[in-house]
């Protein structure tokens, strides 16, 4: 119960403490283009904070740079959908495509005038030249609302295309479909999409003016869904409003998520309202002193991050769960849009500081999908479990907010959850074989025939977690079992090459062998997942000093490390290696295994180190430009890792284990973190030159070792770095 009481305080307090801030417009920083280019796989369309819906044109669809359905550089639209993924590695969604057009060809593309193009938190506008139309796109949680503006003397058309989805078998992934037009205002329905997503949705199209003619395309080879085309009575100037209420449970559920969020058709106030809750998060972190370009990307990492996780449930607080049954969802939130593998890193962490209301509740929807199918969420999207990672990354999320205060769900529960998720095999999850890695200690490469080494050391971490809360409950056998496993990683390093390395059952080690050869998935026989022994090996989350030791000590370790940077920034490996992007040398900031070790610096008394990689990162792989992501935005967890790291401290072992000094990038984050608290990072003297730190206090106080604790943050006060030119050794 204090636990629970502590949550409720948090929701608030920091609302009361963000009131003050509330008229500012930090939303004026944010460039929702950013990342829409090369690897980012971000999109510009309007969304609500965690919103079910993101209204956003699609330029194209289902390939790698089209995940989220655009590309800036594509010149044509295909059309306007009212769902998207941010950031992620595989396409999906995409379902109920509204185009504008004049003219009598359906088929047609809008041409995009990139000079009018917009976009901002809540809001998108295109003029599609061809056609003569103005369209702009905005939210609320459930509910899209599009205005199309005629500005030429032409017939008014709109392509209903219920068929579409960013998915490659676009006649066949529709395997179930109805829909109804209900009146001249009104058509709803919905499908069943067998995409990489298996997934359920409903839907009400409701427009402000009657069709006054409709008909229904043919039907191509496969297709089960239907494709309307329906003329409206539009003159120069006038305008057509449509609303689409979205559902993953049925018609009525979309119905009633649009009568009650959006029952008018005020679409300036609709934006308004959507960019105001943009502004009350974004006033929780506050930047001061920035430069232009530090302030749009700090504002816009923001705005990615907290685009996810989804709330799936509709506003009567049913949703379709991970078995395809409509549940109810406790206290109206279940979340979905959980990429775990890459957001507990970072990004999960970073919503315990600023928005730590949120936390109990992504407990209690891996709880849920725990009780529906019998396995924590591995990556889940949309509600379904996709499988397609390693690792089980739910349990260090739902044990760091126990560690938090931040669930009110029983520990017992939970550790019964991450005990049988971490032992029990279940159908489906094909990345894990509980027997080969508990007899050998690790994965087997004979037996294991990809991603060996990645899933040993990906499990080892999820073990130590397990192994924390076991001895938090007193239950030492359980501890002493996941203590064991955490420290499997002992088996797979080579001190002869100095790397993590395959493995068979009978102690050989792989050949032939080399560092730079990069592994991906599961398709293709290899021990790494998108990435190879070089950026691999220092995958001990848990354990960095006992990595240190394995390597010989600190200096041997930082010279080892020190090599990782200056490697030939070469991509070697058949398939799919296009994840591996942001080298430095070896290390691939663009993909998120990567992430904590610039920080593995500071256990090794180098934090000049450091601080030299943190400044090249930030100057070579965060532009506020479309194509300035190096890598997938990943739901987040790329923009996670530059607010940390701009504040000066990221979160080595994001479980339980607080946060490592680094260096920070801007001048002054003034945190609300609860309570009428805040703490405010200050990096004094900070300019291009001076980058590396030469002391650190906290109130005043010099802070002791090289870490800050959550709750350092959450008491509130002043953390100031004194920056220096050279560094201090």
């Amino acid at each position: 119960m204090r636990r629970l009481a502590f949550v409720a305080v948090a929701v608030t307090s920091i609302g009361a403490c963000v009131a003050c801030f509330a008229e500012e417009d930090f939303a004026r920083y944010v460039n929702p283009f950013i990342g829409c280019a090369y690897n980012g796989h971000t999109f510009p369309g309007a969304s609500w904070p965690s919103g079910l819906v993101q209204p956003s044109p699609d330029s194209g669809r289902c390939d790698w740079q089209h995940c989220s359905g655009y590309v800036y550089g594509d010149t044509n639209i295909y059309g306007f959908t009212q769902t998207h993924l941010s950031g992620t590695g595989c396409p999906d969604l995409a379902d109920v495509r509204l185009l504008p057009f004049t003219g009598d060809d359906p088929e047609a593309l809008g041409v995009n005038d990139k000079a009018h193009e917009e976009a901002s938190p809540g809001y998108y506008a295109a003029t599609l030249a061809n056609f003569g139309i103005r369209a702009e796109l905005t939210c609320t949680r459930r509910v899209a609302l599009h205005r199309y503006t005629l500005q030429k003397d032409a017939p008014f058309r709109l392509l209903l295309d219920l068929q579409w989805g960013n998915a490659g078998n676009l006649d066949t992934h529709i395997t179930e479909a109805e829909s109804k037009v209900e009146d001249a205002r009104t058509i709803s329905g919905g499908n069943y999409s067998r995409a990489w997503l298996s997934r359920r949705y409903a839907f009400v199209v409701s427009f402000n003016l009657p069709f006054t003619s409709h008909r229904v395309l043919p039907k191509k080879n496969g297709e089960k869904a239907d494709r309307y085309v329906l003329d409206f009575d539009l003159k120069p100037g006038e305008q057509l409003l449509v609303k689409v209420g979205y559902s993953t449970v049925d018609v009525e559920g979309a119905r009633r998520n649009l009568s009650r969020e959006l029952p008018g058709w005020d679409f300036d106030a609709t934006r308004q309202a959507c960019r105001a809750a943009w502004n009350r998060l974004f006033a929780r972190c506050v930047l001061e002193g920035g430069t232009q370009a530090q302030m749009e990307n700090f504002y816009t990492s923001l705005y990615h991050l907290f685009l996810t996780p989804i709330n799936l449930a509709d506003v009567d607080g049913r949703y379709r769960g991970a078995d395809d049954k409509v549940a109810i969802a406790e206290n109206g939130v279940y979340y979905s849009h959980l990429s775990l593998w890459d957001t507990f890193r970072a990004a999960h962490p970073l919503y315990t500081i600023l928005t730590p209301e949120n936390a109990d509740g992504f407990v209690r929807s891996m709880m849920a999908q725990y009780r529906a199918v019998g396995y924590l969420p591995v990556i889940a999207y949309a509600g379904k479990e996709t499988f397609c990672m390693i690792g089980n990354h739910s349990v260090p999320v739902m044990v760091d907010a126990f560690s938090k205060g931040l669930t009110s769900v029983p520990a017992t529960e939970m550790f019964e959850a991450i005990d049988k998720s971490l032992s029990v095999s279940h159908p489906g999850k094909i990345k894990e074989d509980w027997d080969a890695y508990d007899r050998y200690g690790y994965y087997p490469f004979d037996l294991v025939k990809s991603e060996s080494i990645s899933r040993t050391l990906e499990c080892g971490y999820n073990d130590w977690c397990a192994a924390w809360l076991a001895r938090k409950l007193g239950n030492a056998e359980r501890a002493a079992f996941y203590g064991k496993r955490a420290q499997y990683f002992r088996h797979i390093f080579d001190p002869q090459t100095g790397f993590m390395r395959g493995k068979d059952t009978k102690g050989k080690w792989r050949e032939p062998f080399s560092p730079f050869s990069l592994g991906h998935d599961g398709t293709m026989p290899n021990d790494y997942t998108e990435g190879n022994a070089w950026q691999y090996t220092w995958h001990v989350l848990q354990d960095p000093e006992g990595l240190i030791a394995l390597m010989g000590g600190k200096a041997k370790f930082a010279d080892k490390l020190s090599q990782l940077f200056v490697q030939p920034e070469t991509v070697q490996g058949a398939g799919f290696v296009s994840d591996v992007t942001g080298l430095i040398g070896q290390y691939a900031h663009g993909n998120e295994p990567s992430h904590h070790v610039i920080y593995f610096f500071q256990y090794a008394d180098r934090p000049d180190k450091t601080a030299e990689l943190v400044r090249e990162v930030f100057d070579r792989f965060y532009l506020n430009k479309v194509d300035g992501l190096c890598g997938n935005d990943d739901c987040g967890q790329m923009s996670a890792w530059y607010l940390f790291s701009a504040m000066g401290f990221y979160p080595f072992n994001p479980c339980a284990d607080g946060y490592v000094l680094g260096a920070p990038q801007v001048p002054k984050v003034t945190l609300q973190v609860g309570g009428g608290k805040t703490f405010t990072v200050i990096a004094r003297d900070l300019s291009k030159e001076r980058k590396y730190v030469r002391s650190v206090t906290l109130n005043g106080e010099p802070l002791k070792g090289f870490k800050l604790t959550h709750d350092q943050i959450r008491s509130g006060g002043t953390l100031v770095f004194e920056m220096v030119d050279k560094p201090e050794r």
